[in-house]
């Protein structure tokens, strides 16, 4: 499912409804800046921030240790790997080693860059084009098409500003305010990388837009002040679509 679940939000491990929408685990590796908070950490550490949470995995090191040492197949794997076998910080290098593979090359638009004119169609040319006409490219740019900055969300109209003040979904509109508490991070996030975009809907940090065209008016609605014409937005969407890679030499 492109390295998410495909959710609005996730499903926490009580069953009930978490309040972020799922990113892409594919090219994680290549982002600078992880979460949606947009926080400089490495895959080691969100693991650890993750496998702590008492919402999304609800764990601690000693019994996970326990329940891998109990386990022949990961006992005798690390003993071969490790010198110190089984640890925890091996554990973490080897979960996040795993995910510095997920990587997904070989799009049409990587083609396209190398010189393969015909990878991509007219309509997606035009579509890069205006992505980079539009101002698309300030943000979304860099070998993971995003992931390498913060923002706003509504650098020139407010798409909160009908939010119910104090509600519980309020706070996570909030963004890095609620990792600094600096008035200058209210509503920022981390731009989140295009590839495998058309692949990885709902969008946003509430999943509350379904589908690419409507995405693309929105932000340019929102983050450049402008209303998009249907034409142009289809052809922007396109464009994203040249974005699917490859995982294992296959298409996601």
């Amino acid at each position: 499912m492109a390295g998410d679940d495909g959710l609005k939000v996730s499903i926490d491990i009580r069953g009930g409804k978490d309040r972020m929408n799922t990113p892409t685990v594919f090219n994680v590796s290549l982002n600078p800046l992880l979460t949606w908070y947009g926080r400089r950490i490495t895959l080691e550490q969100q693991l650890e921030d993750v496998l702590a949470n008492v919402k999304h995995m609800g764990g601690n090191w000693d019994n996970i240790l326990l329940r891998l040492a109990k386990d022949p197949f990961y006992k005798n794997r690390f003993e071969q790997l490790f010198t110190d076998g089984l640890t925890r910080n091996n554990v973490k290098h080897a979960i996040a080693s795993f995910e510095r593979s997920l990587i997904t090359p070989d799009s049409p638009f990587d083609h396209y860059l190398r010189g393969d004119d015909s990878a991509i169609s007219s309509e997606q040319k035009t579509g890069y084009e205006l992505f980079k006409q539009y101002g698309c490219v300030a943000c979304h740019q860099g070998i993971n098409i995003g992931g390498n900055v913060n923002a706003r969300l509504g650098t020139f109209l407010n798409p909160f500003a009908k939010q119910e003040k104090g509600s519980a979904q309020a706070k996570f509109n909030f963004g890095r305010y609620n990792l600094t508490g600096s008035d200058n991070d209210k509503h920022v996030f981390r731009v989140p990388s295009l590839r495998n975009v058309a692949k990885t809907a709902p969008y946003f940090h509430v999943g509350n837009i379904k589908s690419l065209e409507k995405a693309v008016k929105f932000m340019a609605k929102y983050q450049l002040g402008r209303e998009i014409c249907d034409e142009d937005a289809r052809s922007i969407a396109e464009f994203l679509r040249s974005l699917t890679g490859q995982y294992n030499g296959r298409s996601i």
